[in-house]
């Protein structure tokens, strides 16, 4: 395995190498960097011109710039990287480093997003396959991969962003605009639960009383500006995750991980009260993060204590049951955070420009304000580059689940007797993954790119205006700066999708 991650290294580092001079030939013969001057009128214009032909070293033949350049880089490995100067003597590190953070805050959201979203969907569509769902999930997949990615984006920044603004003002909603989005949800739990038709009139039934009852209660407190879970939602959702962890691992009728599961959810009450002054106004993430670690210790030590001959599975529903009751923990501070944010932005949250509602050197609210003032931003250009992947994704899991269960060894275990719980979840989706693999590595590379338009829309400061300015100004340093953390991230992920695949198929590695 050793030799295989070192051959995949040095291939990694040869196809960068090669990828790098490419760019830099193609950027500097794009265009001619002296136009703008070319075409002045100013008095010193010669001056001019003969400043930014010796600052981007224009006399000088091509592979020698490159080789200036590559140098720079090359410092990196000792944590001194000069990525040179724009033609305009700003310095490209300090560039880099502000707007690599915006893009790939954007891109990884929408990443994972997809891959979760996408692979689930995927799941369901091969285990129900030929059903309302199945060709549901289908159109929606076409016509979100078919969908321009500026098209998409300009239609979420008028809809999400200046009708939203103007719908949050006076949120109120309508008799006949809360039956259609709970008719909305019947349909889509009745057609996911599937079973008779008799059985998917009584689950779309009742979601659609609760739903319609939801809305029209939140309508009736002004949930929208004033939102919260509370305690009995969280005590709700945490029985619903010890639920769900026990259906995809034992079911329901083991009795020593369901109390190990319930005895967490006591402990994560508990701990609701204990830590509640420390959360009305946390001083960081350090804190969210130590109180989640501690979750996952306190849930692999309940499950290890009551577990038995069950013992990691036990481990295992636990410390699930225990970070689903903390994410609903988690929400509900950060919905009561609503309010003053809303009051802070003038009760227009969503900005249709940039990657912060308030610029944080103006910004005064609390922790919770500031994670909304750091995500509301994020959440537009977010759905369209998770939407334009969940299409790739939910096909390609289809495509390689319904290869899977119907081969030998899927029928065998069949015929073992074992549940299809166990048959879908340990023996078809592993091997399913294997395909997927690879291609998160490429999404990830073509996200990045549909990004520069994306930014381009919501006016985010991100690679992308890194990059189109450079390209526009014929001026190579930015450009390779975006190519080395777009084509460094393509690389980096091509190589860990190689070894996430030698890791579940061992016979990659020879």
């Amino acid at each position: 395995m050793l030799q295989f991650i070192l051959r995949r290294i040095a291939i990694s580092a040869l196809i960068m190498f090669l990828g790098s001079v490419l760019m830099y030939v193609l950027t500097i013969n794009s265009g001619d960097p002296l136009s703008d001057l070319r075409e002045s009128r100013a008095e010193n214009r010669d001056q001019l011109m003969a400043a930014r032909t010796a600052n981007m070293g224009l006399d000088d033949p091509w592979w020698l710039r490159y080789l200036g350049w590559l140098t720079g880089v090359s410092r990196c490995f000792v944590l001194q990287c000069d990525l040179g100067d724009t033609r305009d003597g700003s310095d490209v590190n300090n560039l880099l480093l502000a707007s690599a953070g915006a893009s790939l805050r954007l891109v990884t959201v929408a990443t994972f997003l997809a891959i979760f979203i996408g692979v689930t969907l995927g799941v369901l569509s091969a285990i129900r396959q030929y059903s309302g769902f199945d060709y549901a999930v289908t159109f929606i997949a076409f016509l979100f991969f078919s969908l321009p990615v500026f098209w998409a984006a300009v239609l979420l920044k008028d809809f999400g962003a200046i009708r939203f603004n103007n719908w949050i003002a006076d949120p109120t909603v309508s008799t006949t605009a809360t039956a259609v989005v709970a008719l909305l949800f019947a349909l889509a739990v009745a057609s996911v639960l599937g079973g008779g038709l008799r059985r998917e009139l009584i689950t779309g039934a009742v979601t659609f009383v609760v739903v319609f009852g939801l809305v029209f209660g939140f309508d009736q407190v002004t949930w929208w500006v004033q939102p919260a879970i509370g305690l009995p939602l969280i005590i709700v959702g945490a029985l619903a995750a010890l639920g769900f962890m026990l259906v995809m691992t034992v079911g329901l009728s083991n009795r020593k991980v369901m109390y190990a599961g319930l005895v967490t959810i006591g402990l994560g009450l508990v701990a609701y009260f204990v830590t509640g002054p420390i959360l009305d106004d946390p001083s960081g993430w350090l804190v969210i993060i130590a109180m989640a670690l501690l979750t996952v210790a306190v849930g692999l030590a309940v499950g290890w204590v009551m577990g038995g001959y069950e013992r990691r599975t036990a481990m295992i529903v636990s410390v699930g049951t225990g970070l689903g009751m903390a994410f609903l923990v988690f929400m509900d501070y950060l919905l009561r955070g609503w309010a003053g944010f809303l009051e802070l932005s003038g009760n227009r949250p969503v900005s249709t420009i940039g990657e912060n509602r308030i610029i944080p050197e103006r910004f005064t609210g609390d922790f919770w304000e500031g994670i909304f003032n750091w995500g509301v931003q994020l959440v537009l250009p977010t759905i369209v580059l998770t939407l334009i992947s969940i299409a790739s994704y939910s096909r390609y899991t289809r495509g390689s689940m319904l290869e899977t269960i119907n081969q030998d060894y899927i029928r065998t275990a069949r015929s073992k007797g074992l549940s299809d719980r166990v048959v879908f979840t340990k023996h078809a989706l592993r091997n399913a993954l294997i395909p997927i693999t690879t291609i998160v590595a490429f999404d990830f590379a073509s996200l990045l790119g549909g990004a520069v338009i994306t930014e381009s829309v919501f006016g985010w400061r991100g690679l992308g205006a890194m990059f189109r300015q450079g390209l526009d100004q014929v001026d190579p340093n930015p450009v390779m700066a975006y190519y080395l953390v777009a084509g460094g991230a393509a690389v980096l992920m091509n190589m860990l999708a190689d070894i996430a695949y030698a890791s579940l198929d061992p016979r990659i590695r020879r």
